[in-house]
């Protein structure tokens, strides 16, 4: 296997900033020091002015396979996650049949270890009455990320509204459980007041119809339900100021049971883009008014939220028309995500090294993920090199996703990602891709 050594980088791990080399062997981080000279089939990388990151880890991504591959795959949605320093991600079942099944779930494992260019792991998905099979679940505890239940709208039949059986789930999985929070009962009686309205219904009534309060009230109903089971419950999308009451920063976050998620959307859009993006940002839980975006930077920046996330969630062109009840409801970010967040960081609103903690070790930390998110000696080698002298213009010459296009579209970041490492291998570098090697299954130490 090929020897990387990377030199004169700056290293951003563990709260630190340093220049270092970093020596690549075997597909783990061989050494870390302030010179070093290797021998033999060594290729050197000059990391002078560039920034080297552990690889990001998102918990949260759609990458539709099996059953809705006109939108996405396993492989074209991995490509565009090492295009943009993504080298880890945990998959939802929210597919077509949703996996609802050990067999269902063992499936999607055999399409990762063919075709995902990063490393890999997927949910199994919960209904009203699959207890016995995602129970089955307790027996993979280590090669498993977690569960997933919709406590809200979902499609599939993957909504789980029966009291009994979110009781047995959180009663009796042993596993993290992972939860969408929204109130169905509520959201339906807001969509249906705003049609008797008269009212004719666009984009800017999402945040209306999937409210500040409909959220609290499924986190709530959730958080409840992991204290009476002391459950390991974990909240993903976090999208309101009201839902922030729910969590601590008073523990370290390997102590906690219960943790959540922010997504990169809900940092970085408010409401009033709307008028702009129309449905192309339309998503669940909705982007919401600009209050809420304040409060969501405040909790993470404070450790109330735990992870950056994406939800990265694509749709086709034509899934997304004018017509607001039609528009299905997601938006394509994983190619994107570090380098938006780099955006703020240029900003000042964010470290790199909070920026790091919060999209790679805290996610390690949160999954306990194995030997993974950090820049360590004998870690294996998931890492990223960043450019932050140069930008990056994202357009449709460069989107690598299937569907095509991204919210995002006009816009320049800056920074560029020019190298990544996923197990030792540089399966992107400069622009070019080396697909010869796949990713990994992820472990977890359980």
């Amino acid at each position: 296997m090929q020897k990387y050594l990377i030199k004169n980088t700056q290293i951003v791990n563990e709260g630190k900033v340093y220049t270092a080399d970093l020596l690549i062997s075997g597909g783990r981080i061989e050494k870390i020091d302030s010179n070093i000279n290797a021998t033999g089939n060594v290729k050197e990388i000059n990391g002078e002015g560039q920034y080297l990151l552990p690889g990001v880890i998102d918990d949260q991504v759609h990458f539709r396979e099996p059953g809705l591959t006109h939108k996405a795959t396993i492989y074209t949605e991995s490509k565009a996650a090492v295009a943009g320093g993504v080298t880890s991600f945990m998959e939802m079942p929210n597919t077509v049949p949703p996996v609802f099944t050990q067999e269902l779930l063992e499936h999607k494992y055999d399409i990762g270890a063919a075709s995902s260019l990063a490393n890999y792991s997927f949910f199994m998905g919960t209904s009203n009455d699959n207890i016995e099979e995602v129970l089955k679940t307790n027996d993979k505890k280590d090669s498993v990320c977690g569960v997933k239940i919709f406590m809200g709208s979902s499609t599939g039949g993957l909504l789980v509204d029966n009291p009994l059986s979110l009781e047995k789930i959180f009663g009796g999985t042993e596993l993290l459980i992972a939860t969408h929070c929204e109130n169905e009962r509520m959201i339906r009686h807001n969509l249906e007041t705003l049609k008797a309205s008269g009212k004719t219904l666009t984009a800017a009534d999402h945040p209306i119809i999937r409210n500040e309060e409909e959220c609290f009230e499924s986190s709530f109903y959730a958080v409840q339900l992991a204290k009476k089971f002391n459950s390991r419950l974990h909240i993903l999308h976090i999208s309101t100021e009201r839902e922030l009451q729910l969590f601590t920063n008073m523990l370290p976050l390997e102590e906690k049971r219960i943790t959540a998620e922010v997504c990169v959307h809900h940092l970085h859009f408010t409401s009033d883009d709307y008028a702009q993006l129309g449905n192309l940002i339309k998503c669940n839980p909705a982007i919401k008014a600009p209050h809420n975006r304040t409060a969501l930077w405040q909790a993470l920046l404070d450790d109330r939220l735990d992870i950056i996330a994406t939800d990265h969630a694509p749709h086709t062109m034509e899934e997304k028309p004018a017509d607001y009840l039609l528009a299905h409801a997601g938006l394509p970010l994983v190619q994107h995500s570090l380098l938006m967040m780099l955006h703020y960081v240029e900003e000042g609103r964010i470290s790199m090294e909070k920026m790091v903690e919060k999209m790679s070790h805290a996610v390690a930390r949160c999954f306990r993920i194995r030997e993974r998110g950090f820049i360590r000696e004998g870690y294996h080698a998931d890492l990223v090199l960043v450019d932050r002298r140069r930008t990056t213009k994202i357009s449709k010459e460069n989107i690598l996703y299937k569907c095509g296009w991204s919210p995002l579209e006009g816009v320049t970041l800056p920074a560029a990602i020019t190298h990544t490492f996923v197990n030792g291998h540089m399966v992107y570098g400069n622009g070019v891709f080396d697909e010869s090697v796949k990713g990994a299954r992820l472990r977890f130490d359980r």
